[in-house]
């Protein structure tokens, strides 16, 4: 699969990794689509994050959900090649990428420091497994991923995870990203370690 990764302007080594699953409009081999919401985005428009931002580009025949496993073998390849704090990897997208963020931790559930699933949803009977701290995020009027799918997520979380928020946003539809990929989530997830 496509994929690129960002980097800060330093060489320095050990740093923490983001990983960004873009929505269902990103797929297939055209990369310059990768920048069209979220943290890509963000870094096109000149955020600066002192992380390793990897975005991947999943094939236009798939969804995140299906490819778990070539997923989590990019993100290995990367997090070794530039050096990456493995304590301190982050999953995160949006719409697909939220739902591909949701099952990639469950298939992995002791890879990830933290998890930021936008406007996705997940099998909520195998959430129990995600003991990590999670902070999701979806617009109460969304009308292209029925919000019952984080709701579900919530209820499920709300009895197993302390370390769980949400934020469910009142009159917002599908592009609840717009608010929910922010210079405060990116420095949420920054500030996560598997061994706090």
């Amino acid at each position: 699969m496509n994929y690129e990764v960002y980097t800060p302007d330093t060489q320095e080594k050990n740093l923490p990794m983001i990983v960004f699953l873009h929505g269902a409009g990103e797929r297939g081999w055209n990369i310059d689509h990768l920048a069209k919401h979220g943290i890509p985005m963000m870094m096109k428009n000149g955020a600066e994050i002192p992380a390793v931002v990897l975005c991947p580009q999943c094939p236009a025949n798939c969804v995140w959900d299906n490819i778990p496993f070539d997923v989590m073998a990019l993100i290995e390849k990367i997090a070794a090649e530039y050096e990456v704090d493995s304590d301190r990897i982050s999953i995160t997208g949006g719409s697909m990428g939220g739902f591909g963020t949701w099952y990639t931790a469950m298939a992995y559930p002791d890879m990830f420091a933290a998890l930021a699933p936008c406007c996705g949803g997940g099998m909520a009977w195998g959430a129990n497994v995600l003991k990590m701290p999670i902070w999701t995020f979806h617009g109460l009027e969304d009308k292209v991923v029925s919000p019952n799918h984080t709701l579900e997520m919530i209820e499920k979380l709300k009895s197993t995870n302390p370390r769980f928020k949400y934020d469910l946003y009142e009159g917002v539809g599908h592009n609840s990203w717009e608010l929910a990929f922010s210079e405060e989530l990116l420095e949420w997830m920054l500030s996560q370690s598997k061994d706090c």
